[in-house]
């Protein structure tokens, strides 16, 4: 486990330096069948990890590897959940609030998470057997293991009990987040405040104690919450779908999520 930890975030540095490479380059985007943009740097970070996790002859389902049929899928107990590049409307936009995201699931269950930020440098990375989950900021994509072991910190959810901070989609805040948000100001005498944050950013805000509820009324793949379950769970955040009252579940037929709620209470 240790060794695959290693390897995850290898290939998540190594994909954010190529990611970075585009970003800051005059860059073409493209659009996906279902209208969302894809550039040279998810391209590129797909390719990175792909050469790193072929080592662990585990099978990955990649955002920009997801065609395999789940005849083939459902005979995995383990596989690796990879974005690439999430948040890639706030790298257009250009906003730095974009990450790697990479998780190692067992048995439908996240186990490992990686969530590198190529354009700050952080790093969360968490063993959820283990209950650890750490940050390191890094001075550098190449940062050796032993170094980043060095500039760890643990992090935990906040114990704020006088304030609710909600936190939203930088991009994708739907009627029905608004709604619940609307409904949380009526209910609570706590004061409300509301956070906006792109990307798997927003489960590491709730795992850091930055945040306290992140709703999700809006679609979302398995590559774009694997990794940030795995953060949260090791910080003993739950992330329950709210079709099922159950901890979302991974390597599904369909990868499609349903709603659910992130929250430290």
């Amino acid at each position: 486990m240790k060794e695959n930890l290693n390897i995850a975030i290898l290939a998540s540095m190594e994909a954010g330096s190529e990611i970075m490479n585009v970003y800051d380059s005059d860059f073409m985007v493209e659009l996906k069948d279902d209208n969302s943009p894809l550039t040279e740097a998810d391209k590129r970070g797909n390719e990175k990890i792909i050469s790193y996790l072929r080592q662990t002859g585990i099978p990955v389902i990649s955002e920009e590897n997801k065609t395999i049929a789940y005849t083939e899928r459902k005979k995995w107990t383990e596989c690796w959940i990879v974005d690439p590049l999430d948040g890639t409307k706030e790298f257009v936009k250009r906003n730095g609030e974009f990450t790697v995201n990479i998780a190692l699931i067992e048995n439908g269950k996240p186990m490992l998470g990686v969530i590198y930020v190529p354009f700050t440098k952080e790093l969360y990375y968490a063993d959820v057997k283990k209950g650890e989950v750490f940050k390191s900021k890094l001075n550098s994509h190449t940062t050796p293991i032993s170094e980043i072991i060095e500039k760890k910190e643990i992090i935990s959810p906040s114990s704020e009990l006088n304030k609710i901070r909600i936190v939203g989609s930088r991009s994708h805040m739907s009627k029905e987040t608004l709604d619940f948000v609307e409904k949380i100001k009526k209910e609570s005498q706590k004061e409300i405040k509301i956070v906006s944050k792109g990307s798997s950013l927003k489960f590491c805000l709730i795992a850091e104690g930055a945040a306290d509820i992140y709703p999700r009324f809006a679609p979302t793949m398995e590559w774009d919450t694997a990794a940030g379950q795995a953060i949260c769970e090791a910080a003993g955040v739950k992330v329950i779908s709210i079709e099922t009252n159950e901890p979302l579940l991974y390597n599904k037929e369909n990868l499609l999520n349903s709603w659910f709620k992130v929250s430290r209470f």
